[in-house]
């Protein structure tokens, strides 16, 4: 389900991403369709100097609580690349449709995206962490200890 708001991805996120989804598509992608979503994403994102984006926009690595619109349960979750995904640590793989859909969006947001029983919406309601709020390119950022997973209400 395809997103109209604009989107903003730091020039970093964009080189490296594009990079790396290069190297997937040459190596023959195991998720065709998950690397043509994201790619649809990054070509429609406005690509910004990482000192420039606003410090609530999800940027790799970020890590956010969101909230199921349905359900009303609250997340702790951190954009990865699929290397680093790890769903019972809160690590969502950029490359999920999840991970593809909050990638360039704001607090206050809210992303939806197709799922087997229809659709699935979720609110980004906090910025816990962006790398760059902290001066970091996202591949830059130190790695600590993050809560993750689901949170009382």
């Amino acid at each position: 389900m395809p997103n109209k708001k604009h989107v903003y991805i730091t020039e970093c996120d964009f080189e490296r991403l594009s990079e790396w989804l290069d190297t997937l598509e040459k190596d023959g992608a195991e998720s065709p369709r998950a690397v043509a979503e994201l790619k649809k994403e990054m070509e429609r994102a406005r690509v910004v100097s990482p000192r420039r984006i606003d410090d609530d926009v999800v940027t790799m690595n970020s890590r956010i609580l969101v909230k199921d619109m349905v359900t009303h349960e609250h997340f702790r979750w951190q954009i990865v690349f699929p290397r680093d995904a790890n769903v019972d640590e809160g690590k969502i793989s950029v490359l999920a449709p999840v991970g593809t859909g909050l990638l360039g969006y704001r607090v206050g947001d809210t992303v939806a995206w197709e799922v087997p029983g229809g659709v699935r919406r979720m609110k980004i309601m906090q910025m816990l962490y962006q790398p760059e709020a902290h001066g970091r390119c996202s591949h830059d950022q130190e790695q600590g200890e993050f809560d993750h997973g689901r949170m009382a209400h």
